[in-house]
């Protein structure tokens, strides 16, 4: 007969025996209901960081999500229907604490957005094909970058970093209604760039290292694209280009245009664009660059009542650059050590108001933007740690402005410009 502590120790081991088994038996169904054949992926990352900031009359940090890639948690699943062919979908959500790119000096940002939320069909016969609010295929198409500093600091998306902030006159100590990032075409994406939309999206199978990308979607807005990521001796190499264009004037496609002023056509918009990046890494010593440009065209800006008789510029392009260093000193993961330039040459801007009294406004009635320059200079640095997937950053920003405004039918410069400084320092880490 077994003492009372065998037996409590028996009972022990085969109710935590059948336990340990249920669990087993729910982990392996967990991502089954509905399918046993559904492969689901839980995965993300959170992306903090400290921003200090000075705008050449007031100093101050925000702790917020680096919109330069947001916080972020999604779900991919996949089922396979045959040997070549297999269901997707992917549901991936945004998480901002405070904006990093849409906060001023008054007021900060926060919420939770639908990043991603399509659904497809994979094949590596024949390509992949998605519907929903996806990428289109101008998404990441100057960003080319094989250093991974994007992750911290992009070197031609610039807005993430600090231009929700408002303009500030070297002669007045009030602030602007307009935002810097508002001076890059009218979006805050640089010219040749694309977004997420609701459409459908066909990615071809890779060969040779290239594969090609076609979007539709917003009623009137298509693009397309060739992406290239290989190896040439020593060199790896990724080159992105793509085009599009749109006939949409809604809030909705990723190429937004201006809509005539014709009263029985108000969404006849007429908008084309074009962009490339080149990122190349020297394996042996870790040096690298990155080079992008882009371009811009809504044809209908001149149209707008506010420019009547006035030259206002149709046209915007832009052109960045990144070069550095990426080398394993720690035994904790690679070290990038970079420097970034930038420049913007933006056109008319017909959609925003500059209104008189503005601090930026010296015409004196209310104006539109007519033309504006933005211009970058950055060094920075990453560090990884490899065995919990995370990045540390820190880099440092100088911006300058120059704007043009129109108005009565007179077109003038505004008020000089302060420059605004960004110091940001942070981690994101990977799940």
């Amino acid at each position: 007969m077994l003492s009372t502590e065998a037996a409590t120790a028996t009972d022990h081991v085969v109710c935590c025996a059948d336990i340990d088994a249920r669990i087993a038996e729910l982990e392996a169904s967990a991502a089954a209901k509905g399918s046993s054949s559904l492969n689901l992926t839980l995965y993300g990352h959170v992306n903090q960081a400290v921003m200090a900031w000075d705008d050449g009359y007031e100093q101050n940090a925000y702790l917020v999500t680096n919109d330069a890639s947001r916080t972020r948690f999604g779900f991919r699943g996949k089922s396979e229907v045959t040997a070549d062919l297999s269901a997707i979908f992917l549901i991936e959500i945004g998480v901002r604490s405070v904006n990093s790119k849409r906060s001023d000096q008054i007021s900060t940002l926060s919420g939770i957005d639908i990043r991603r939320m399509w659904w497809g069909a994979a094949s590596e016969s024949i390509g992949t094909v998605q519907l929903g609010r996806a990428v289109t295929s101008l998404e990441e198409i100057t960003e080319a970058n094989l250093a991974g500093t994007q992750r911290g600091a992009k070197y031609s998306d610039v807005e993430d970093s600090g231009l929700g902030f408002r303009l500030r006159s070297k002669t007045s100590p009030s602030l602007s209604t307009v935002a810097w990032r508002r001076l890059i075409k009218h979006t805050g994406n640089q010219p040749g760039e694309g977004d997420a939309q609701s459409g459908i999206r066909y990615i071809s199978p890779t060969v040779a290292g290239f594969f090609a990308s076609v979007s539709w979607g917003a009623d009137d807005m298509w693009d397309a694209s060739i992406e290239y990521l290989g190896d040439v001796s020593d060199f790896k190499i990724q080159a992105r280009f793509g085009y599009g264009q749109s006939k949409d004037s809604s809030d909705a496609p990723s190429i937004q245009c201006m809509a005539t002023n014709v009263a029985n056509a108000p969404n006849d918009a007429d908008c084309q664009t074009l962009g490339g990046s080149l990122s190349i890494m020297h394996r042996p010593t870790g040096l690298y660059g990155n080079v992008a440009a882009g371009w811009f065209e809504d044809r209908n800006v001149k149209d707008a009542p506010i420019f009547t008789g006035l030259d206002a510029e149709a046209e915007s392009s832009f052109f960045a650059f990144e070069a550095g260093i990426q080398r394993q000193w720690f035994d904790i993961g690679p070290t990038t050590v970079f420097g970034q330039v930038y420049r913007m040459d933006g056109g008319a801007n017909a959609r925003l108001t500059v209104p008189a009294g503005d601090a930026i406004n010296a015409i004196g009635v209310d104006a539109a933007i007519s033309s504006s320059t933005v211009k970058m200079w950055s060094v920075g640095m990453t560090q990884d740690i490899t065995s919990v997937d995370t990045k540390l950053y820190v880099f440092y920003r100088h911006y300058d402005a120059h704007v043009m405004l129109a108005g009565a039918s007179q077109i003038q410069a505004s008020e000089p410009l302060e420059d605004l400084h960004i110091l940001m320092g942070g981690a994101l880490i990977k799940f």
